[in-house]
């Protein structure tokens, strides 16, 4: 999916990874991060969402949860994090990363929310009167009042299985009193997701129904007296989707993979934020008329379609067969038979939190002082190196 850009805009980011890889430094399955364009690309967002005073939380799952990712992008200019789910915030929490948002795709566990609180968080998401009620009485525990911001849904919104949750539309009229008598709850905030998608007939993002939805409680809950401050309209946040934010009436955006360079448009594209990693793998066998390279990392709705092979310095391109999601990705499938050893790169849209793969960190590709930062687990946490 991403091949051809990473050619294009970050060659020496494959120059880089197959060296790794045929110096045995890294094994098969990492995949392999460039920090530099990680910050690069950080910068010039926060340039422009500045200007159209927007706030930005960044997202880490789809680059594993890493720390050190983490620091680069606040020192560029993102100061807070927003947790997928309570896993990440611990993460975050174990290195001192501020948090901006939790709770937004998973919920906070009841016996999470103590630990979070204390640590200090601006928002907490919720899609349930008995969530805002846990954290009231948490809240109280710690005399403290907690900002909320709410989920709210509607039947005819974007949403995804394995996603679904939040206040409906229709019912949340219902749940006003209640929510007015739990007094160390501030609900400030309103969010959905995903409220931009990339329609690639149009060949550009456009608004889901989710906004409407938002719009319309936002007006509720003003004319029941909260004082609605944020918007949080999250999915495909960057530089070209950024002037959207005024017709959804966003404040808050949630960078993720416009960090890395690997929206979907950032594929057909040549957009501001350029590729920031590729996925390494190698040659294991050969079958028929196949070739078979060691898996891990695949992501279903990845799109992976094109592999460049590297056979000491000799390179060659091939294709990788489509895989079944309902199967374990021991081995992905290329067309050709190729030498068994040879470097496997690939670019495909990736939510590395939900692989076994490794990442490598490295940096000083654009100085030509090329530098292994570390190596970690898809969750973030560093590994040992002999």
């Amino acid at each position: 999916m991403f091949l051809e850009m990473v050619k294009k805009r970050n060659s020496e980011l494959i120059d880089f990874a197959v060296t790794l890889h045929q110096q045995g430094i890294i094994l098969p399955d990492t995949y392999v991060i460039d920090l530099d364009k990680i910050k690069e690309n950080t910068e010039k967002m926060v340039k422009k969402a500045d200007s159209l005073g927007i706030e930005l939380y960044f997202m880490t799952k789809q680059i594993g949860r890493n720390p050190k990712i983490a620091e680069t992008i606040i020192e560029a200019g993102i100061k807070k994090a927003v947790v997928v789910d309570f896993r990440e915030a611990e993460i975050m929490m174990e290195n001192n990363i501020p948090i901006g948002n939790v709770g937004h795709l998973v919920q906070t566990p009841k016996h999470f929310l103590k630990r979070i609180m204390n640590y200090g968080v601006d928002y907490i998401t919720v899609y349930s009167m008995e969530k805002l009620e846990q954290i009231n009485s948490v809240s109280e525990e710690l005399n403290i009042k907690q900002k909320v911001m709410l989920r709210v849904i509607d039947d005819n919104d974007a949403l995804y299985p394995g996603q679904y949750g939040g206040f409906q539309l229709d019912e949340l009229d219902e749940n006003i009193d209640r929510m007015k008598s739990l007094e160390y709850c501030e609900i400030e905030g309103l969010t959905s997701f995903p409220c931009i998608l990339y329609d690639k007939e149009l060949k550009d993002f456009k608004l889901t129904h989710n906004v409407e939805t938002l719009k319309k409680a936002k007006t509720l809950m003003e004319k029941q007296g909260f004082n609605i401050v944020d918007m949080n309209v999250p999915s495909a946040t960057s530089i070209q989707t950024l002037p959207f934010f005024e017709e959804m009436e966003g404040t808050q955006g949630e960078p993720g993979h416009a960090l890395s360079g690997t929206s979907p448009m950032h594929a057909e594209v040549e957009l501001e934020e350029k590729p920031a990693y590729v996925y390494v793998s190698e040659v294991s066998h050969n079958s028929r008329n196949s070739a078979f390279v060691f898996g891990g990392g695949y992501y279903a709705r990845g799109n992976l379609e094109n592999v460049l092979l590297d056979n000491e310095g000799k390179r060659s391109q091939s294709k990788v067969k489509p895989f079944p999601s309902d199967n374990i990705d021991y081995y992905l499938e290329i067309d050709g038979k190729q030498t068994v050893g040879a470097t496997a790169i690939m670019a495909a849209r990736t939510q590395i939190f939900v692989t076994r793969s490794q990442v490598a960190l490295v940096k000083g590709l654009n100085s030509n002082k090329p530098e292994l930062v570390g190596i970690y687990t898809s969750q973030g946490r560093e590994i040992e190196r002999n």
